[in-house]
């Protein structure tokens, strides 16, 4: 006898979780936005922040953020020129999601659950 499908009892539609998942969810992406959210960075100091990211794996991050409007990318007028990377408040928005995130990493790491670092 075939099992019955019960009705998902979430609270909330799954629409914006996968919304918010899908702008957080791609490799490195919650790392770079930590980062950000310490302040504005350059390229070669999120690279220094981030170890063991390829500078073409940054670079196409930096670009799904940037379109997706989660970051701002404002070129510096000084000689050579340079490019900051910042949280919009889009961005901003995020980091309670990504610090609550850090927070049970946090616990995970303390009980042995977690077997990275």
């Amino acid at each position: 006898m075939p099992l019955k499908v019960r009705k998902n009892q979430s609270p909330v539609p799954s629409c914006p979780l996968s919304q918010c998942m899908s702008i957080i969810g791609g490799a490195w992406t919650a790392n770079i936005i930590w980062h950000l959210g310490a302040g504005p960075r350059r390229f070669n100091e999120l690279r220094y922040d981030l170890t063991g990211i390829s500078a073409k794996v940054l670079t196409t991050r930096l670009r799904e953020l940037t379109s997706r409007g989660v970051i701002h990318r404002e070129v510096k007028p000084t000689s050579p020129p340079s490019v900051e990377y910042s949280l919009t408040e889009e961005g901003k928005d995020l980091m309670p999601a990504i610090e609550a995130i850090a927070r049970v990493g946090e616990k995970l790491k303390k009980t042995g659950s977690c077997s990275s670092n």
